[in-house]
């Protein structure tokens, strides 16, 4: 059996498909816009922002002023696609191609989103591989953003299976070292006008029984 390809897979999707088409595009960001709010963050403070594709997430955190941002996504072509779109822009941001599991990262955050890229790692050994790079990436004291499709929710997306999270199954895989903040749900009109459902978890990292 050949074994999947993840980076082959995501180029063909942003090649081929413009960024407004996709089922995950967003023209306005909303609920991770509040969540980031609540961090307290301080403009400068450093953010990254994994597998964000396309994402017009970080358009909206230059324009409110965020000065230490990073983007990274497994497809060179969707942050081609960042790039061209922010123009002059793009030379603030500090952008990223890799797989997140295989992320080495050369400085910590204090802020870690993620919009549908753990729910699409069905092997627990990529979950495994994400959790490590999170723990060597966020300070303590930082927020993580998880987003993913919600019990109940699609089970396949971008002809990709997926795992559905509640938060007590998303804080077994994460482990001790993160305490849950806030909890929220959204219903997502896709650009096709299917309605997908999420949930959205804002973690603040611990030290409390960590190993």
């Amino acid at each position: 059996m050949q074994e999947f390809d993840r980076r082959a897979h995501w180029e063909n999707v942003y090649e081929l498909k413009d960024a407004r088409e996709v089922s995950w595009y967003q023209a306005e960001p909303v609920t991770s816009l509040e969540l980031i709010a609540r961090c307290g963050l301080d403009f400068s403070d450093p953010v990254i922002d994994v597998g964000a594709g396309a994402s017009i997430l970080v358009d909206h955190l230059l324009t409110q002023g965020y000065t230490s941002l990073s983007v990274l996504d497994i497809s060179a072509a969707a942050l081609a696609a960042s790039r061209t779109r922010l123009g002059a822009s793009a030379e603030a941001v500090n952008w990223i191609v890799s797989d997140v599991t295989a992320f080495s990262p050369e400085a910590r955050f204090l802020l870690w989103h993620d919009r549908a890229v753990f729910h699409f790692l069905t092997e627990a050994i990529d979950r495994q591989r994400y959790v490590e790079v999170l723990k060597t990436a966020l300070s303590v004291g930082g927020h993580l953003i998880i987003a993913s499709f919600a019990v109940g929710g699609p089970e396949k997306c971008s002809g990709l299976p997926v795992v559905q999270y509640d938060a007590e199954k998303l804080k077994a895989e994460l482990g001790e070292g993160f305490k849950l903040v806030e909890e929220r749900s959204e219903e997502h009109l896709t650009p096709a006008q299917k309605v997908q459902k999420f949930t959205y978890f804002l973690f603040e990292r611990v030290v409390e029984n960590e190993m």
